[in-house]
């Protein structure tokens, strides 16, 4: 499975993203999630523009209703023809069959679908007081991520800490995707559960979200190139 890096573009306007995306050279196009803040501001049309400009993406929506609203929602979203969207675990399974069967196109197509497990801000502490999930984090990402793989989705998103776990119970073909990216020297933010690049890629992550370290970075392209390299052992 390829692997490969995904830029968050967290950004308040619509120029600000495409001042970000300009300062990419031609040959030189990231994968990039657009999540609801952007989506939510600006529909559709940034998917399109953003596609047209030849990125692939992630579309982070983390659908969560009853199985027939999703199921619509994904049937609305499939038409967008991004590369990977989500959904969160927490719907159970006929919601992750439903989001399947909604997003799947009268031509068998699809893009990627996975499943948040647990958010990476989310700590252990959290888990058993606020949610009142009385096992440990890792036997319930490992219990959601099983039920993604029974409801047929692609993968997961999780904690780099779960990816090896996650790839021994579900197979190396199941997709970890894995945001609580941070390089050695930044600062953890709002993350709880974080590693750097080449750590992650030890733990078996296919695909990484790196945000602040890169787009808030002094030098975002030389961040993200490095990042790269690290995740890639290039």
């Amino acid at each position: 499975m390829k692997k490969d890096v995904i830029i968050p573009l967290d950004f308040a306007s619509v120029q600000e993203t495409y001042d970000f995306l300009g300062l990419f050279p031609a040959g030189e196009k990231p994968y990039v999630k657009i999540g609801m803040a952007l989506f939510y501001l600006e529909g559709p049309e940034i998917v399109r523009e953003i596609k047209r400009r030849g990125h692939k993406i992630f579309l982070d929506l983390k659908l969560h209703d009853i199985p027939n609203t999703v199921k619509m929602a994904f049937a609305s979203l499939s038409g967008h023809y991004v590369d990977l969207t989500n959904l969160h675990a927490a719907g159970g399974i006929e919601m992750m069959r439903a989001a399947l069967e909604g997003l799947t196109r009268p031509d068998g197509s699809r893009p990627q679908v996975i499943a948040v497990t647990q958010l990476t801000s989310t700590s252990q502490a959290q888990l058993n007081d606020e949610l009142l999930i009385p096992c440990g984090m890792e036997e319930t990402v490992l219990h959601y991520a099983k039920n993604a793989k029974i409801a047929g989705l692609d993968g997961v998103v999780c904690s780099p800490h779960e990816a090896a776990q996650v790839k021994a119970a579900c197979g190396q073909d199941f997709i970890a995707l894995t945001p609580g990216i941070r390089f050695a020297d930044s600062e953890k933010d709002d993350q709880s559960r974080i590693m750097t690049p080449a750590k992650a890629r030890e733990a078996g992550s296919d695909y990484i979200v790196v945000g602040r370290p890169i787009i808030a970075a002094s030098d975002p392209l030389g961040a993200y190139r490095k990042c790269v390299k690290e995740f890639l052992g290039g």
